[in-house]
C-alpha cells in the first residue's frame, strides 16, 4: 500500500500527487516511469515519475484524468492508499553536460519534461524550455522550469500567455538565430507536436529526443502492446525508451495505433492505458 501525502489540482483535470514510495524514490532516475493500480481489479496505468525525494521517501506523479481509471486515481484523498506501485521502469535519459539544450513541452507533456530538464540543468547544461498549451490555463511547471533555465518561453494557442501560436514558432527563431548550434532538442507532448518538432528540425542536423506514450499494458515488454517501429526496428517503449530519437519515430504508425483504442469502456470513458 502506497499512501497518498498530498493531491492539488495544477490545470484542469490535471493533479499532482505526492506519494510514499521509498523504494522507488530511492532508485529512480529522470525518464522512468511507473505503473500505478489503484485496487486490484483496476486498470494499470503506466505514468512519468516526475520528481522524488530520497530523504522524504516520496514520488511525485502529475496524473492527467482522462478516463474512468485516471478519474478514480486523482479522487484519492490525501491520507488515502494506492494498492500498487511498480517501478521505475523504462530506460532513464542519458544525461552528461553537453552545453546547449532546448526542451520543449506541450500540454501535460510538461510533466514528462520537467525531470529531464532539470537533470539536464543539474549537470551543467544551458537549458532553453518551450512550454505550450490551448490557453494559459493549461500551460504547466512554467515558473518550475523556468527557475533553471536560461530563457524559458510559453506559447498558448489563444494568446492568453506568452506568445500566440505553437512551440514550433520560438523554436524554429532560436534555431534560425542561434550562433551556436544545440546538441539537442528533447521534446514531450501529443504526437503531432513531437511530430512537428522532429520534422522542424531535421534540416537543421539538430538531434531531437522524444518520449513516447503508446498503450501500454504490462510495462515489461511481455504483452506488445507499446510496440512502435524506430528506425524501421520494432522496439518496445516500456524497456526501449520511453525516449526515442525523433526522427526515426513512424509516426503514422504511433498515432494509428493510439486511435485504436478509443473505444469506451462499461463506464462510458475511454481507455487510460497510456502513458502520461
Amino acid at each position: 500500500m502506497f499512501k497518498v501525502i498530498s493531491n492539488e489540482e495544477i490545470a484542469p483535470q490535471l493533479h499532482r500527487m505526492v506519494i510514499e514510495a521509498p523504494r522507488i524514490a530511492k532508485a529512480r532516475k529522470p525518464g522512468q516511469f511507473a505503473i500505478v493500480r489503484l485496487r486490484p481489479g483496476a486498470e494499470r496505468i503506466p505514468l512519468t515519475i516526475a520528481d522524488d525525494d530520497p530523504v522524504a521517501g516520496t514520488i511525485t506523479l502529475i496524473i492527467q484524468a482522462v478516463g474512468y481509471s485516471t478519474q478514480e486515481i486523482v479522487a484519492t484523498k490525501a491520507g488515502e492508499y494506492i494498492q500498487n506501485i511498480a517501478g521505475p521502469l523504462g530506460m532513464p535519459t542519458e544525461i552528461e553536460n553537453w552545453g546547449k539544450v532546448i526542451c520543449v513541452g506541450g500540454g501535460a507533456g510538461a510533466a514528462v519534461l520537467y525531470p529531464l530538464a532539470k537533470a539536464l540543468a543539474q549537470a551543467g547544461n544551458e537549458l532553453i524550455t518551450i512550454i505550450g498549451g490551448r490557453s494559459a490555463e493549461y500551460v504547466i511547471l512554467f515558473d518550475e522550469l523556468a527557475a533553471f533555465s536560461k530563457e524559458a518561453i510559453a506559447t498558448t494557442e489563444d494568446g492568453s500567455m506568452g506568445e500566440k501560436g505553437f512551440v514550433t514558432g520560438p523554436l524554429k527563431r532560436i534555431l534560425d538565430e542561434s550562433t551556436t548550434k544545440p546538441h539537442a532538442v528533447y521534446a514531450v507532448g501529443p504526437v503531432p507536436m513531437m511530430r512537428a518538432v522532429s520534422e522542424l528540425t531535421r534540416p537543421y542536423g539538430v538531434k531531437t529526443i522524444v518520449s513516447l506514450n503508446p498503450i501500454m499494458i504490462d510495462g515489461t515488454g511481455m504483452c506488445g502492446g507499446c510496440r512502435v517501429t524506430v528506425g524501421g526496428e520494432v522496439k518496445f517503449a516500456c524497456v526501449d525508451g520511453p525516449e526515442f530519437d525523433g526522427h526515426q519515430v513512424d509516426y503514422d504508425e504511433l498515432f494509428a495505433r493510439q486511435n485504436a483504442y478509443q473505444e469506451l469502456d462499461e463506464h462510458g470513458c475511454r481507455l487510460d492505458s497510456v502513458k502520461v
